[in-house]
């Protein structure tokens, strides 16, 4: 399963919220290219892996996306351009 950590929930819910006011909205993870993850906005599918924060389905994972992200870890990064997201492996 998909380790996401309480500052990659708050910025993922930061993120939510300044892109849609929609409570059934969230935040899909989904690969933009071999090796590369992406988030986009939609909406919870049959079968996804949600996470929720504070009451929000910050991320959405789905089913087929799950076992390539079994065991990696979602935390936030600080960079220079300010807070970003960071996937690691453990």
């Amino acid at each position: 399963m998909l380790i996401v950590t309480e500052g990659a929930k708050q910025l993922l819910k930061e993120t939510l919220l300044a892109l849609s006011d929609d409570p059934e909205a969230g935040l899909r993870l989904s690969v933009k290219a071999p090796g590369q993850l992406g988030l986009v906005l939609d909406s919870e599918e049959e079968g996804d892996q949600v996470v929720e924060y504070e009451g929000a389905k910050v991320l959405l994972v789905a089913s087929e996306l799950a076992p390539v992200v079994d065991g990696v870890t979602l935390d936030v990064q600080d960079t220079p351009e300010g807070p970003k997201l960071a996937v690691s492996k453990q």
